[in-house]
């Protein structure tokens, strides 16, 4: 999960919220909603950071529509999710289509507590924080420990420790050439995407990054 950095809301949400009667439903821009969140998040889901696309993607109420209708069109409380195996059995669900009508505590968009920071990967892939709250969510509410997830982030992870041995065969890694690659993958590219599951890289190479300056 990487942290989300709301921006402007889309004009037309504004002004659909400023007229007698205005909710969700009617609103008829989303298309416009929907590429505010895309180009606000780098076109990665707000919960497992799979690649989403204008036609392949949902517009997720962090806080449930369905109990606080006085947030539904509230574009803090708005996110751009994945389809997460929408239609399939419930057990291979996952993100918004997985979470339905229910709360959770964690919340990419929390400026106060930093969703990075309070999630942890583990080298198979799978994802899990130290909290008991924020673990539930991510295990069975999102069911971000999904195998298909799992091994698609072992796969980020793969990667990035098969770039580094090539490029220090030695193994003795340069604790600047992390960070310029922490920086890379932290930043979108030119195009405005972030790398589907780049937080999983980030987090492993941060941990190196420590690792060197306490010499262990």
């Amino acid at each position: 999960m990487k942290k989300i950095v709301k921006q402007s809301e889309p004009i037309s949400l504004t002004e659909h919220r400023s007229k007698p009667y205005a909710d969700y439903d009617n609103y008829s821009d989303k298309d416009k909603l929907r590429e505010s969140l895309l180009e606000e998040q780098g076109y990665i889901c707000c919960y497992c950071m799979s690649r989403i696309t204008l036609g392949k993607m949902k517009i997720e109420h962090w806080k449930p529509q369905s109990k606080y209708t006085s947030l539904q069109l509230d574009y803090r409380n708005l996110l751009g999710s994945c389809k997460g195996n929408e239609g399939a059995r419930l057990h291979k669900q996952h993100c918004d289509t997985k979470k339905g009508q229910t709360e959770i505590t964690i919340n990419p968009t929390e400026e106060d507590q930093n969703c990075e920071s309070l999630i942890i990967y583990r080298s198979t892939g799978e994802i899990y924080s130290p909290n008991e709250s924020i673990n539930y969510d991510l295990d069975k509410t999102l069911n971000l420990n999904l195998d298909s997830l799992v091994k698609k982030r072992k796969n980020e992870l793969d990667l990035i420790l098969e770039h580094l041995k090539k490029k220090f065969p030695a193994r003795i890694w340069e604790q600047t050439y992390l960070q310029e690659l922490i920086n890379q993958l932290s930043s979108k590219n030119e195009d405005g995407f972030y790398s589907e599951y780049c937080q999983v890289a980030i987090s492993y190479l941060q941990s190196q990054v420590i690792a060197i300056a306490n010499n262990v």
